[in-house]
């Protein structure tokens, strides 16, 4: 789960962590009220999606398609300023690398005070799980995009392993701080600030926290300018209360929100072969065979060890939803999951949705034969597989696809 950077901004002051008075806006009046509250000459105006770069995004009318505004995060000297930028702003869509074309409407703005820039820094913590340990990463060259950096310039980028069991130690702290060439009280700030936003990201379970920039002031105090932070959803039950309230559906897939409403883990995709599966190893394997068969995913869909029918038909109707698929193959092997109730909720999502594509099933394990009776029994249009290569190149050859 992500949140917005005015939300990590209110995590990071809680934790200590410097950032600039900020308010979160609506509504062009809200921002208007904030540039009063705030009794800066000079603000910023940004826009609030869960997607980097917003900065060289472009706005567009939602309807017309039309240019708005080039940038998403806008510097304003004035009131006026603040207007216009906000009008433009909201209820628009804009559109940045990690958006995609189809972009994000922005509802949300957040309104902060300037700040006194000497230097911007990148700065990200985040899972290394090859490392099994909590990955560091700093670069002095902030403000730009990290993708970049690392193909241009990788001896910008330092990192540091930490040991979870150990925690972030005092030298590496140090070392860090020195390497981004900071010293006296700016390393001082810098070594203060590490050290609080890796006990935020362990005690909030988190996935990631980037700052780009984090900047290093005229008076030589680090201050966090971003604020982006994800959540390991596996730790939802440690945190249901607080990540209920931050989080933003608006900024969600809906038929991902419909699938975790069903207990049913999905992420869409950009292939055309949709995919039902039970575990999460089996729905990996069952994309990379139909990769190896000259096909496309549209989606990984793991319906879980204990789906019942009503599971499975809401997992063929969040399938369906994507206008790109134009096959469905499942794949299940029975172990607490009966093959024969999957084929019969099977059979009711093709019945119930008037499937009108192509339909490659293979199951294996617990009462394998009487799924399969079940589905021969149907009058339906359904081709079996005995194996997960054999239902890849089925659904593959159906759709017209392969090489």
């Amino acid at each position: 789960m992500n949140i917005h950077e005015y939300q990590g901004k209110e995590m990071f002051k809680e934790a200590g962590v410097s950032v600039q008075r900020g308010v979160h806006c609506t509504t062009v009046e809200q921002a208007l009220s904030a540039y009063d509250e705030l009794g800066s000459k000079v603000v910023a105006v940004k826009s609030q999606i869960h997607a980097g770069g917003r900065g060289k995004g472009n706005l567009y009318h939602p309807e017309s398609k039309e240019l708005v505004m080039e940038g998403g995060v806008k510097i304003a000297f004035s009131k006026a300023d603040v207007e216009n930028y906000a009008s433009n702003i909201l209820g628009n869509v804009l559109v940045t690398k990690q958006t995609g074309s189809e972009g994000k409407l922005v509802s949300n703005l957040y309104v902060e005070e300037g700040c006194s820039i000497s230097h911007e820094y990148y700065l990200a913590i985040l899972v290394d799980r090859e490392a099994k340990a909590v990955l560091i990463m700093a670069s002095t060259e902030g403000g730009m995009d990290i993708e970049e950096v690392a193909e241009n310039t990788p001896e910008a980028i330092h990192k540091i392993h930490v040991d979870p069991a150990a925690g972030l130690l005092g030298f590496q702290k140090r070392n860090l701080g020195v390497s981004l060439g900071l010293s006296g009280n700016a390393l001082k700030s810098f070594f203060k600030m590490i050290g609080k936003l890796y006990d935020l990201f362990i005690q909030n379970d988190c996935s990631m926290i980037e700052i780009n920039p984090l900047v290093r002031t005229e008076d030589e105090e680090m201050i966090a300018l971003d604020a982006k932070i994800g959540f390991d959803s596996n730790a939802d039950f440690r945190h249901k209360n607080n990540w209920v309230q931050m989080r933003d559906l608006s900024e969600e897939d809906d038929a991902e929100i419909r699938a975790g409403e069903a207990d049913l883990s999905y992420v869409n995709l950009d292939g055309n072969i949709g995919c039902l599966v039970n575990g999460a190893g089996l729905a990996m394997a069952t994309m990379d065979v139909i990769k190896l068969y000259g096909g496309e995913p549209a989606n990984f869909l793991d319906v879980g060890g204990g789906a019942n029918e009503e599971q499975v038909k809401t997992a063929f109707s969040i399938i369906l939803e994507d206008p790109n698929v134009e096959g469905i193959l499942v794949n299940i092997f029975g172990g607490i999951m009966r093959c024969d109730i999957i084929a019969r909720g099977v059979i009711a999502a093709t019945e119930a949705l008037n499937l009108d594509v192509p339909l490659v099933v293979r199951l294996a394990g617990t009462n394998v034969d009487e799924g399969k009776k079940i589905l021969a029994a149907s009058s339906l249009n359904i081709h079996p597989a005995d194996d997960l290569a054999q239902g890849a190149q089925k659904i593959v050859s159906l759709i017209g696809g392969g090489e």
